[in-house]
């Protein structure tokens, strides 16, 4: 069990968590037609805009109430039924996430009476779905306001039913704030490899992977998951959650479906990847596919391609929960040493890491721990790019945001195939560091002089000109 220690610091000098907005509105960009509304200051919002869309390199559907100081002393519940009207009229989008933020949750906004009064106010409104999330940026993180957001969605679009499973080879899956585009598109095929058809929530890697559409640009999200799909989670035979993260999230479909769950911290790694693919196997009654054997085939012998790199390598890490237990259980598989972890939020996950302690704190604190421990690569997200130049040691971004680098969120890290190619960055990166070792020379030799030594070595031919 690791031990958990608290920075205590009074500030964040390089800050390593993102707010729990942009986690919950990175939610909701994974349904379909759908448009994030951010209850607060229209700077905030731009800001996280602009965090999207460096990561994401894509343009994002995201919208504010634009509260300024007027409203936050006097009352912004007006903002709110003008933004959720002027979305409804402008955009009809199917869902609309409205997600309070540290500056409203502080005026003390009233999200449930506010839907009230735009409901009352605007009924021919009433196909779109709003769905409120309680997301202050003083507390958490991203990954917390995605759970936050993820429970929210199924608690207002989830009906309550206990019916017998109608759908047979539908599957529904939790899918953690920690998995790229990539990553959701490679489970989905894991899925279907088995007969079976997935329901993904969100559905991250239908909407911002990156693919253009017929009409060139849409206001709302294209692609991700339906409401219509999310309505039928109650159908199927079973869910797959992936990510400690979305327990509560799991626990409460659960109670109103009564559709029997698997949960499974990552799926990265030879262990944990196996657990998933006998999990599919037994819900579909079907055999292992050999494409699947094969690349777990692949992985094995990976690890004993790279293990002279990463067997005892001393690595640092720093990301929120999921991710950071996803890669620590993944780094100790392969033999590597995990010498510096810190999470970006305290959860109450953190103490089962397999590591001696965890701390709860910023990338100024992975400095600190990773100099002290003489880490040679360090995971985090490209504000980590700082710290690595300062101690010398490469940089393996994993995280949100990646913003200097083209490509991060469609770089795939699960699965077999995905497990492999993370054992082939980490030790291309271990290896590019290494350094050669100078010859040894004896204080007895009496061989040539080290002056002399270029000029012997020249053929006899070309000295003779």
């Amino acid at each position: 069990m690791a031990e958990i220690i608290l920075s205590g610091k009074p500030l964040a000098v390089s800050p390593l968590k993102v707010s729990q907005p942009v986690g919950a509105s990175l939610a909701f960009l994974g349904l379909a037609r759908a448009m994030p509304l951010e209850h607060g200051a229209r700077g905030c919002t731009s800001f996280n805009k602009l965090f999207f869309m460096r990561h994401f390199q894509e343009p994002i559907a995201l919208q504010t109430t634009a509260m300024d100081e007027v409203a936050t002393v006097i009352g912004a519940d007006g903002n709110v039924v003008e933004a959720l009207r002027t979305i409804a009229e402008r955009n009809a989008p199917d869902v609309i996430g409205l997600l309070t933020t540290a500056l409203s949750e502080t005026q003390g906004a009233d999200i449930p009476r506010t839907i009230h009064v735009f409901r009352e106010s605007f009924p021919e409104h009433d196909g779109i779905a709003v769905v409120p999330v309680s997301a202050s940026d003083t507390l958490g993180c991203l990954e917390t306001g995605f759970a936050a957001a993820v429970e929210a969605i199924i608690a207002a679009l989830v009906p309550e039913t206990r019916s017998a499973v109608r759908r047979p080879r539908q599957v529904n899956v939790l899918a953690s704030s920690m998995l790229s585009p990539a990553d959701i598109e490679a489970i989905k095929e894991w899925v279907e490899a088995f007969g079976l058809h997935p329901v993904m929530l969100p559905d991250i890697g239908d909407s911002l992977d990156g693919h253009m559409i017929e009409e060139g640009f849409s206001t709302v999200t294209y692609g991700g998951t339906s409401r219509a799909d999310i309505a039928t989670m109650g159908e199927s035979i079973a869910t797959l959650v992936i990510g400690n993260s979305l327990h509560r999230a799991a626990d409460l479909l659960h109670e109103r479906t009564g559709v029997p769950d698997h949960r499974f911290a990552s799926v990265s790694g030879v262990e944990a990847c196996d657990a998933f693919t006998t999990a599919l196997s037994e819900i579909a009654r079907r055999s292992v596919p050999a494409r699947l054997e094969r690349q777990r085939a692949q992985l094995i012998d990976a690890m004993v391609d790279c293990h002279f790199q990463l067997g005892g390598a001393r690595i640092a890490v720093a990301a929120d929960a999921d991710l950071l237990e996803a890669t620590i259980r993944f780094l100790l598989g392969t033999g590597a040493e995990v010498v510096a972890s810190v999470a970006a939020a305290r959860t109450s996950g953190l103490a089962d890491l397999p590591v001696d302690r965890v701390v709860v704190g910023d990338l100024e604190d992975l400095e600190t721990l990773a100099r002290k421990a003489g880490a040679e690569l360090l995971i985090a997200n490209s504000h980590g790019a700082d710290v690595a130049a300062r101690l010398g040691v490469p940089l393996l971004r994993a995280g949100f945001p990646l913003s200097d680098i083209y490509g991060g969120h469609a770089r795939c890290l699960v699965g077999y195939r995905g497990s492999r190619q993370m054992l082939f960055d980490i030790a291309n990166l271990l290896a590019a560091r290494q350094r050669a070792v100078a010859p040894y020379r004896s204080i007895y030799w009496q061989g040539t002089p080290r002056d002399q030594e270029v000029v012997a070595t020249v053929p006899a031919a070309l000295a003779a000109h």
